[in-house]
């Protein structure tokens, strides 16, 4: 899903757990990229904190208003999987801040947060599954009902990657939110998403078709374990096993060149026997979008990669039909990779590469869909 913990599949011979990535990759922030707004921004921006009362937790985010003065309509972004800031920062590129200030100066107020236990928001992230997510997302819609700069009328949902899953869970149990966006979010079960990945990505980066039946094989073997096992303590010593068994052949640790053997094999065992990831394998989004009834418009880049747009894309449209929702917009967008870049091949190693953080003609597609749901 993003390059986070949504389990980027980039190793030639195992599942690689994408937070182990967000963790590495968290020591490439700072800078700037040409998107980044400068300050002084055109439109009012307020950090706020607002409570998950049921998990008895505090977040914290930004909210942007195009004017301190006036009622708008507001979305709430949803970061991707891993533990993501406001900005969902990753590799100097900060999607959320650029979003953000596309749709306030576009006239729509925005509300994006730190994850639990990141930034300044509170909890143990890494205790939590989507379901938790989808807790904290609901009680962002819950906040922003006391705001009187918003029109709780129109507040809308825009989740990216494992976001665009916690935005079905929220609107298909909520009346409050009137509309949701699917940034490469999945529609197919998340256990396919990631055999796909399994042979998509590491083809991408050059590996032999030999290499990825390999590693095709032992990632089933490794899922069938993590579905199967009910001790998370002896499940974490088999995978440790396995991922040790075929270290020299995984490719996948050029991603990590300043992490050792020892802290790779701990790292990915750890991540791969998490109550998170093991909830996630078990998880078929089409069930809960068959119960979003608001509109929802879902887009994916033609080159991801990670959440393929043809599959996933399919799936979202289908499930939303089955259940009735003819209020519905799907969109592939042509040369974009998983993060809505322009790019060559869709790999993750040309993520940090790219100068451009999110796509203008994604904006727009986004933007103007918006507009047209609380006009």
């Amino acid at each position: 899903m993003s390059t986070n913990r949504i389990s980027l599949i980039i190793g030639i011979t195992l599942t690689v757990s994408a937070v182990g990535l967000v963790a590495f990759l968290a020591y490439k922030t700072g800078g700037t990229r040409p998107q980044d707004p400068s300050t002084p921004y055109p439109y009012y921006t307020e950090r706020v904190v607002f409570k998950n009362v049921e998990a008895n937790i505090t977040l914290a985010g930004t909210l942007t208003l195009p004017s301190a003065e006036g009622t708008f309509p507001a979305v709430i972004l949803i970061s991707g999987s891993g533990p993501q800031n406001r900005d969902e920062e990753i590799l100097r590129h900060r999607p959320f801040l650029v979003i953000a200030d596309h749709l306030t100066k576009s006239g729509i107020a925005v509300l994006r947060y730190d994850d639990r236990g990141v930034g300044k928001s509170t909890a143990d992230f890494k205790a939590a599954t989507t379901v938790d997510f989808a807790s904290d997302a609901a009680s962002a819609v819950e906040y922003l009902k006391t705001r009187k700069e918003i029109d709780g009328q129109n507040i809308g949902l825009i989740g990216h990657s494992e976001g665009g899953l916690v935005a079905p869970m929220v609107a298909s149990s909520s009346n409050d939110v009137s509309f949701i966006v699917l940034l490469a979010g999945p529609g197919i079960e998340l256990r396919k998403v990631l055999m796909l990945q399994q042979e998509l990505i590491p083809r991408a980066m050059g590996a032999s078709e030999g290499a990825i039946r390999k590693s095709i094989t032992m990632t089933e073997e490794a899922l069938q374990m993590i579905l199967t096992s009910t001790d998370r303590e002896t499940l974490k010593a088999a995978l440790a096993k396995l991922i040790e068994k075929d270290y020299d052949s995984i490719s996948a640790i050029q991603m990590f060149p300043k992490l050792t053997k020892e802290q790779y094999v701990g790292m990915q065992s750890d991540n791969l026997s998490s109550q998170w990831f093991k909830h996630l394998l078990s998880y078929d989004p089409a069930l809960t979008l068959e119960k979003v009834s608001c509109p929802v418009l879902a887009i994916n880049g033609e080159k991801d990669i990670q959440v393929t747009a043809k599959e996933n894309l399919a799936a979202i449209s289908g499930a939303l039909a089955k259940g009735g929702n003819v209020n519905v917009t799907v969109k592939e967008l042509p040369n974009l990779n998983h993060f809505f870049q322009n790019c060559k091949t869709g790999s993750p190693t040309e993520y940090e590469s790219i100068e451009e953080t999110f796509s203008p003609v994604a904006l727009k597609e986004v933007s103007d869909w918006v507009l047209k749901q609380v006009r």
